[in-house]
């Protein structure tokens, strides 16, 4: 954590109704449609509002900040936001937004992603129009590939589905709308080094949902971006590091959501209607091959999280080079994930559980590959759909489940 942020074209001291903020490290070759785009939208849909447009960046080098500063925002004013040189993190791209925009109390708050070939000026309305009618969260609902957010898909959703009872399609979509209000209460939450990066996200949308906050949902059409193919690197461990912390966090509401999952409202205004998302090209011997070496790579820490016939029977899979990890099957694993990292007070030790889940996580976007690879995209959706439902079916596999009489 750190204490100031650089920062060029600063707001004068105004009210701001709605701001929109654009994370970035080294997206010069598209900020400028973002901006051209979301000054589009602020200017129609917003015209007698104070607005703003914030790059909150990560000290880029590749000219994000002139391409930012540049760029034709159709009139609204444009505010440059860094991190010193060497820090880095999505995260603190956002605690920097959060601590600027906090004292101007705006009303609404828009982000969205630089790197976006999709956005229109109807996306902006489409977010920050729940806000101004009473939701204090909102996030995304778009068309997107099967295989695009592989972390979304098998771990985000179906335990905020499963655990919480909250029908939320895109938690961590990275495109979100939110009040004033919720960025106060974010800036009051302890901040820990996985939010600080690729944490962010569920951190903000798990925050939002434990506290009770309002929530919505707003139709976005297809989500068309550098799309986030399943990847071993550190954005799994600090995306499931947040996502475990937060859920035992508000683990006493694990068992007062009733016997139906709640759907957030979803406002769909903007005439999307059902819509094809973007091609994606998997490369699927590629990803068994990585989730076998990761079985390989962990081999000492799993033991002693799964449950011994369940370990067994997953040890004769990868050793017969065979991943068929069901739906079921991969609930469980998860859950015993979640208890064990909920019985340790060591950080270190709760990420090398972490770590430990990466091969089964790719056994199971293997498998998902295997099972819809001659489906389209909406038999495959229903699928992604039914998993979660398998998650809520199957909580109390989780001994963490005690609920309070």
């Amino acid at each position: 954590m750190y204490d100031d942020f650089i920062i060029e074209n600063p707001l004068q001291n105004v009210p701001v109704d709605v701001a929109v903020g654009i994370p970035s490290y080294n997206e010069a070759d598209n900020i400028a449609f973002v901006v051209s785009q979301v000054g589009e939208g602020l200017r129609k849909y917003f015209p007698e509002c104070s607005t703003v447009i914030i790059n909150a960046d990560n000290y880029s080098n590749d000219g994000t900040k002139e391409v930012f500063l540049g760029a034709d925002s159709k009139g609204v004013q444009k505010v440059y936001l860094s991190t010193p040189p060497g820090v880095k993190g999505k995260g603190n791209n956002f605690l920097n937004l959060f601590r600027y925009l906090n004292p101007f109390k705006p009303r609404a708050v828009v982000v969205v992603d630089a790197d976006l070939k999709s956005i229109s000026p109807v996306w902006v309305e489409a977010l920050a129009r729940p806000v101004f009618e009473g939701y204090e969260f909102v996030s995304p609902y778009y068309a997107r590939n099967e295989y695009d957010g592989t972390i979304t898909n098998h771990l985000c959703y179906p335990l905020l589905y499963g655990l919480l009872g909250k029908n939320i399609r895109q938690p961590i979509g990275g495109d979100f709308a939110f009040s004033g209000e919720l960025i106060e209460h974010w800036l009051s939450t302890e901040w820990g080094e996985s939010i600080c990066q690729y944490g962010v996200d569920i951190f903000m949308t798990l925050e939002a949902v434990v506290a009770g906050f309002l929530t919505a949902q707003a139709t976005l059409g297809a989500k068309i971006h550098k799309p986030s193919a399943p990847k071993l690197g550190i954005m799994f461990t600090q995306v499931v590091d947040t996502l475990f912390r937060e859920l035992l966090r508000a683990k006493e509401q694990w068992c007062l959501n009733g016997s139906k999952p709640f759907t957030p409202p979803l406002f769909d205004n903007n005439g999307y209607g059902i819509c094809e998302p973007q091609d994606l090209e998997i490369d699927y011997k590629t990803l068994k091959r990585q989730a076998l070496t990761a079985y390989e790579d962990t081999n000492g820490d799993r033991h002693s999280v799964l449950p011994e016939e369940l370990a067994a029977d997953i040890h004769r899979m990868f050793e017969k080079r065979r991943l068929r990890i069901g739906a079921a099957t991969w609930a469980e694993i998860v859950f015993s994930y979640i208890d064990a990292y909920g019985d340790l007070s060591s950080q270190d030790d709760q990420l090398r559980v972490v770590e430990s889940l990466k091969p089964f996580y790719f056994g199971r976007v293997v498998s998902f590959i295997r099972e819809t690879l001659e489906l389209d995209h909406s038999q495959s959706e229903k699928r992604i759909v039914r998993q979660a439902r398998v998650f809520w079916k199957n909580r109390e596999l989780l001994k963490s489940t005690a609920c309070p009489d």
